[in-house]
């Protein structure tokens, strides 16, 4: 809880390391004025500069790129694009359907929570590695602890290769960018995996973390990157429901709702 000393410290006006707009005058963005020195970036690189404080270069930006785009699925049978797709069929606003179907982007089984934990334990399993413990160990106590790994594995078909690694292997091996340490070691954890019993193969959440951390990005800074790694699938979704009949998306009768509560009874009864 932070103490009344702390609070007291920061009263006053707000002081900042990352920026400021002076509307008429101009911009700051770390440091750097927006429209003057900055004019020049990408989108993407204003992100990620804004994220980690520096500066990728054009391999490392396709990249970057690349593993938003390979994850763009515009299918509104996948649990955050339904929610993009429900928010057009009840004519909500854009703006609340995609902002809602982004925030359930972070579910804990398959989402934004698997994200960050993969990254976490490749920076941590290379941490421990490289201080002489073997990785299988690693593996094997994870495993006995919660009886999965993040990023290994999809929740129906988990011996499946993820269709999206192949296209962003080859992308980065192009590049020159397919030879890191933890790249290596998320490669490592899925031998590991395929060859003992848990039999998982490694899922896009897996790859993009380790290419991220071999970029230098930290657990935090891919987290914050990958943010909208589903955003583009998403509009096509709502613009569909939005072309269909308001609550013709995925509608369900209620003769299809097996119900197993109490019977029906009339307002008068007791």
């Amino acid at each position: 809880m932070t103490s009344p000393e702390q609070l007291a410290a920061h009263h006053g006006p707000l002081r900042s390391r990352v920026g400021g707009a002076f509307p008429g005058r101009r911009a700051v963005f770390r440091g750097h004025d927006l429209h003057r020195d900055l004019k020049d970036l990408s989108w993407l690189n204003l992100y990620l500069f804004g994220i980690t404080g520096r500066r990728f270069n054009d391999d490392e930006l396709r990249l970057l790129d690349a593993i938003w785009t390979y994850t763009s699925y515009p299918d509104t049978r996948l649990w955050n694009n339904r929610v993009a797709a429900l928010a057009g069929s009840t004519r909500s606003s854009g703006a609340l359907g995609i902002a809602a179907a982004l925030a359930v982007s972070e579910a804990s089984i398959y989402g934004g929570q698997i994200i960050i934990a993969i990254a976490d334990f490749l920076t941590r399993a290379k941490a421990r590695c490289d201080a002489g413990e073997t990785l299988a160990n690693l593996v094997a106590a994870h495993m006995h602890s919660h009886r999965g790994m993040p990023g290994y594995g999809r929740p129906v078909r988990r011996m499946d290769e993820d269709e999206r690694n192949g296209p962003l292997l080859t992308l980065a091996a192009k590049a020159g960018l397919a030879d890191g340490p933890h790249l290596q070691l998320a490669r490592d954890i899925e031998t590991i995996l395929v060859a003992g019993r848990w039999r998982m193969r490694m899922n896009y959440a897996a790859l993009t973390a380790a290419l991220s951390l071999d970029l230098g990005l930290s657990p935090r800074d891919h987290y914050l990157y990958m943010l909208p790694v589903f955003l583009a699938g998403m509009p096509p979704c709502y613009l569909d429901a939005l072309d269909r009949p308001a609550g013709a998306t995925l509608p369900l009768s209620c003769e299809q709702i097996h119900y197993t509560g109490p019977p029906r009874r009339r307002l008068n009864e007791q």
